[in-house]
């Protein structure tokens, strides 16, 4: 197959993190497609950098899920997982980064999550699932640095495009983009009181969590 990759300039320690990003994009907009050999080598050669990196990258790869190795066999890019599972841990985790959020935020991120709520909003109203799923990673992206809990923020930076690719192709639970907005707009109200329990029941609610 040709070179799916522009080489990469190096840049020092970060080069690993650029290579991980890269490799978790091509995957995820299917460059690298599920089943596909993985040869360190070849991937070393494609973006210009040396195989220390790729291994790297490709050991992170397969703890997020979106690379299986078997030693002596093969490396290849993984299928994704159940969605149900993934929609119930990110709704799961959305909700413990809105409580955090509502305690510690301060005034400026709150007011930054509250435009990607609108965002979240307007695409419900629109009966949009893939601006919903966008707009709602946007969210997340600002309540979970803004609940300033490392471990957290770690853990979404890790497995965020194992999400991105499982979350292809949802629908929400609740299917009446009416009932839909109105319940996002609940959870906007409460969330903006800074009700951080209330928030959470409500964003579970939507999610089908009750």
């Amino acid at each position: 197959m040709a070179a799916p990759f522009v080489p990469l300039e190096p840049r020092g320690a970060v080069l690993g993190d650029e290579v991980y990003a890269r490799l978790g994009e091509a995957i995820l907009d299917g460059r690298l497609a599920p089943g596909e050999r993985l040869r360190d080598h070849e991937l070393a050669e494609w973006l210009g950098v040396s195989r220390t990196p790729v291994r790297e990258a490709l050991q992170r790869l397969e703890r997020a899920g979106l690379v299986e190795v078997s030693p002596h066999r093969y490396t290849r890019v993984s299928y994704p997982n159940q969605q149900s599972d993934t929609v119930e841990l990110v709704a799961y985790n959305m909700g413990i980064a809105v409580r955090m959020a509502c305690q510690r935020a301060e005034d400026g991120a709150l007011a930054l999550a509250l435009e990607r709520l609108d965002d979240i909003i307007a695409a419900s109203r629109a009966d949009d699932p893939t601006a919903l799923v966008a707009a709602s990673h946007g969210f997340f992206a600002v309540v979970t640095n803004a609940g300033a809990n490392f471990a957290l923020v770690k853990f979404i930076r890790e497995y965020e495009i194992a999400i991105r690719r499982d979350m292809v192709g949802w629908r929400p639970f609740i299917e009446c983009p009416i009932g839909r907005t109105a319940a996002y707009e609940r959870f906007r109200d409460a969330f903006a009181a800074r009700d951080g329990d209330l928030a959470e029941k409500l964003l579970r609610d939507i999610h089908g969590l009750a």
